[in-house]
């Protein structure tokens, strides 16, 4: 098995039906307000971890995202061990890509390279 740099979670991404009744709930549970507070995401920064809420109808739960230094390279990894890629990386803006994958269970799992 190739060595990992993985830097762990770093990213939780929740998904909502409401960002507007959302929010209240998540700035009193976190103590804070969000950094990022747009239309299609509201993203908080907090003890070393970003928590961000998303309108995404096609997400049925939380995502927890791995931080690694190269996305396409863990992709391989996890795909050779059995998993399958169910959103390959992507950029979302300044150059940050993500992607998501399935283990063999159906749980959903994220990457992010910064």
């Amino acid at each position: 098995m190739a060595e990992s740099a993985i830097q762990g979670i770093k990213t939780v991404l929740h998904p909502v039906k409401d960002l507007a009744k959302a929010k209240p709930v998540y700035t009193a549970l976190l103590g804070i307000e969000p950094q990022t507070d747009g239309g299609h995401y509201v993203g908080y920064d907090v003890a070393g971890q970003h928590i961000g809420l998303v309108p995404d109808p096609s997400m049925a739960s939380p995502v927890a995202y791995w931080h690694v230094p190269d996305i396409e390279a863990k992709l391989a990894e996890v795909t050779a061990a059995g998993a399958t890629v169910q959103r390959p990386a992507s950029d979302v803006g300044g150059g940050r890509l993500v992607a998501t994958f399935t283990d063999p269970d159906g749980n959903v799992l994220g990457l992010v390279q910064d």
